[in-house]
This record gives structure tokens, sequence and C-alpha cells, in this order.
């Protein structure tokens, strides 16, 4: 079988709903298969999982690390959508500075993206599959 790429969109947010989670146990399972994922697109209520805030309780699986470790071990970009998170307040340094802001919370390992990587994902990638 030859190795295919992939990218992950996601839209659900970090908790309280199964979409993210189900997007991070499809990316372990494609990677076990020996494929690669090149990236995942947090879009709509999903840019909550680049959040740097979030901080779940101890018993709880933390997504966020567990998105910035997979990034980290498989070299995979980690892009929020900035329209999308700008909106729900998560904002890089730079869009921090650029707005006049302060502070600035997207977690180390997180990137803020438009739509045109989305659309340069799915022309370039072998797989686009959307949770």
């Amino acid at each position: 079988m030859s190795q295919l790429t992939y990218s992950l969109v996601v839209n659900g947010p970090v908790y309280g709903s199964q979409s993210a989670r189900s997007a991070y146990q499809f990316a372990q399972a494609v990677i076990e298969k020996g494929h690669v994922i090149k990236s995942v697109f947090f879009y709509q209520d999903g840019v909550t999982n680049g959040t740097a805030l979030s901080v779940p309780a101890n018993d709880e699986f933390n997504l966020t690390k567990a998105w910035q470790s997979m990034a980290q071990q498989h070299d995979i970009r980690l892009e929020t959508c900035v329209a999308a998170a700008l909106r729900r307040g998560i904002l890089s340094e730079d869009e921090a500075n650029q707005h006049g802001l302060a502070q600035h919370n997207l977690a180390a390992g997180f990137e803020q993206a438009g739509l045109g990587s989305l659309a340069e994902a799915m022309l370039t990638q072998d797989r686009v599959v959307q949770f």
C-alpha cells in the first residue's frame, strides 16, 4: 500500500463535543498505518483547540497538549483559522500586537492561517478529512 498524505479539518471545540477528539484519534490511526498528516486546520469552534488557556481536570485528556505533542513528533502544521480565532478571542502574539491588545493566548505549536492555507491543502494532499 502506498503512503498517502492527509490534512484534517476540525470544526468541533476542544471540549463539549466528540469532533476534535475523533479527529485526533483518526490522526493517530493514519500515522500508525504509515501515512502522513501534513496539517490540521482548526475552523469555526475548532479554533478553541489552539488556546493556551484551557485547563482540563487532572483526570481528563488534555487534547491541546496531545495535538502539540503529535505535531512535534510528526512535523504536522497546526493552523487555526485567523478570522474564526479572532472572533473567539484566540490570538497569536502578532495578532494581539496588530490589534493593540496586551495579551495573546495561542498555544505553542499552533499558528494562525487564512482559508488559503486550507484551499492549498485541498489541492495538494491526497485526502482531506473533516470532523
